[in-house]
């Protein structure tokens, strides 16, 4: 049986594959510990009357908001078990926050996921904002199934050897 290479090919930037371009965990073990945290973000647009519903507090399935950033705190927890190349994270920290806004009738969600350790938590971040607006979706559908989840996105990262990234506004 061939053994395979640890390393991607020296040509290619995409860490989860071989030199035979087979799809691999990549090994984190030589990596040093340290503080990371990863900042992403994403919107859900709706009717007007949806959002009030809302800030109401009033949605037939409870609190929309409150359900949905336990959702999110609980994606970020399950990203291991979703991406099948992620690696299982002890995360240190997971907070989901929501902006709503009447002009554009939206919700903002912003989620951050913080670990000391030898690899990144951006794919934590974006399940926790992934799932806390989907969660929003499941909680309002019945009163609006035009809304869209929109501009997921990785805004922020701190930590590792590649340093830090902070997207364009």
């Amino acid at each position: 049986m061939p053994t395979m290479p640890d390393t991607p090919s020296a040509s290619s930037p995409l860490t989860h594959f071989d030199a035979q371009g087979q799809a691999h965990m990549v090994d984190v073990s030589a990596k040093a510990s340290t503080h990371r945290v990863a900042v992403a973000e994403g919107h859900i647009t709706m009717e007007p009357a949806t959002l009030a519903l809302i800030q109401s507090g009033n949605a037939k399935k409870g609190d929309v908001l409150g359900i949905a950033r336990i959702a999110g705190i609980q994606g970020a927890k399950r990203t291991s078990d979703l991406i099948p190349l992620c690696h299982p994270i002890a995360l240190t920290r997971v907070a989901v926050e929501f902006e709503m806004d009447e002009g554009s009738s939206s919700v903002l969600c912003r989620a951050t996921a913080e670990c000391t350790g030898q690899t990144g938590v951006e794919m934590e971040a974006l399940t926790a904002c992934s799932v806390a607006l989907l969660t929003i979706y499941d909680m309002c559908k019945a009163v609006d199934r035009e809304m869209t989840v929109s501009g997921l996105r990785l805004m922020e990262k701190r930590g590792g050897k590649s340093g830090p990234f902070e997207a364009e506004r």
